[in-house]
């Protein structure tokens, strides 16, 4: 019987290099919210008719995100590489307008912050359009876990 969800996700800690509180409590977000709600269906057939559900590990690998899948026993079934070239412009504004935030909670007025988490949603927004984009053909997610995802590789790119 097909349970095409994530149960399971995990991030290569080798990956990250540094993240803040503010960060920190994104990505626990993320994953919380992604846990208790998710559609994700890899679209190759196994030789067994494995449909889910998923353990997922996301890591950057030689400049390319790799989802590596698994089943609910974490047995490996397959590894996706995405190129991130088109994901370089979102994940900069997305880093940028969340600085903005963050400064925007401790200092700004209610409206301000309002504006800020508008153009911040907007990004993620595209992002996670960009996201199922890329995934087409090989894993089917809906909007919500693609935006979730999104914040997940954001996390795998911080720098320090």
């Amino acid at each position: 019987m097909a349970d095409p969800r994530i149960i399971d996700i995990e991030l290569d800690q080798a990956t990250i290099v540094w993240r803040s509180a503010d960060v920190e409590q994104e990505r626990r977000i993320a994953i919380f919210d992604l846990l208790e709600g998710n559609h994700f269906a890899p679209q190759r057939d196994h030789e067994d008719g494995y449909k889910g559900p998923y353990a997922v590990r996301l890591r950057v690998e030689e400049g390319r995100l790799a989802i590596d899948i698994g089943r609910e026993d974490r047995t490996p079934l397959e590894s996706l590489i995405l190129g991130l070239g088109r994901f370089r412009r979102p994940i900069k504004d997305y880093f940028a307008i969340c600085d903005s935030y963050f400064q925007a909670i401790r200092n700004a007025t209610p409206q301000q912050i309002e504006t800020v988490d508008m153009a911040r949603r907007a990004i993620h927004n595209e992002a996670a359009e960009l996201l199922i984009e890329r995934l087409a053909g090989k894993i089917d997610v809906d909007f919500d876990t693609a935006r979730r995802l999104f914040t997940l590789i954001c996390v795998l790119h911080i720098k320090g």
